[in-house]
């Protein structure tokens, strides 16, 4: 088995970043870079992951902060607007109750 550093596909670029240029559908020299190309892909899977959580930490009090201004916002509203659901509520208990009372004259 060659390793990477012997490999043709293997670069180092002058900032000392390793570049593979290696792709398992095109150009494997060995069947353990297919391994290895794996394992590589999965770090970078899990470097963005990190990354995504590091911003997702620095976003969440910004968040929570809206959440509640939200929630605030809503209840205000909901309370401004519960005359009306109260009003309405009253006519409804009122209809349902004059329908009950015809239903049950009509059974007399």
């Amino acid at each position: 088995m060659i390793q990477c550093k012997d490999c043709e596909l293997y670069q180092i670029g002058p900032d000392n970043r390793k570049t593979f240029k290696c792709d398992p559908f095109d150009n494997i020299k060995e069947p353990e870079c297919i391994a290895k190309w794996q394992l590589i892909r999965l770090d970078m899977l899990v470097a963005s992951y990190q990354s995504m959580l590091a911003v997702q930490n620095k976003l969440a009090p910004l968040q929570n902060k809206i959440f509640k201004y939200m929630q605030r916002e809503l209840d205000d509203m909901n309370e401004s607007d519960q005359w009306k659901i109260d009003e309405n509520e009253e006519n409804e208990e009122n209809e349902e109750n004059e329908e009950n009372e015809d239903e049950n004259r009509g059974f007399e």
